[in-house]
């Protein structure tokens, strides 16, 4: 986690992989983290892993799921309850299940 970081309570950060915060990055409440999975196409599922990576100045919303391999753009937004399964660009917003593009964010009046 970088300065000014925060993860809020009752994030799951389950970092089987690296999960890397940047400054003034915000996890909300209840929002899973999750680097690991089972691969589908092997007959032993055996577990695969890869890093997600958070922005500066970017917001995850309450109780979001980010999955494995996710990189989320600097000042990007991810609504509430979104599931995140591909990568966000910087400053745009997503939401849904799964996500999908709503918007550019525009800070002040640019």
């Amino acid at each position: 986690m970088d300065d000014y970081a925060c993860l809020a309570s009752d994030v799951d950060c389950y970092n089987v992989a690296t999960v890397k915060v940047g400054r003034f990055a915000t996890v909300s409440q209840g929002t899973m983290l999750c680097t690991a999975s089972h691969d589908i196409d092997s007959e032993t599922h055996e577990l695969i892993t890869a890093p997600i990576v958070i922005g500066d100045n970017a917001w995850i919303g309450v109780r979001a799921y980010v999955g494995m391999g996710v990189e989320i753009g600097e000042g990007a937004v991810v609504g509430a309850t979104a599931s995140v399964y591909k990568s966000v660009n910087p400053w745009e917003v997503v939401g849904g299940n799964p996500a999908k593009f709503i918007k550019k964010r525009m800070l002040g009046n640019a």
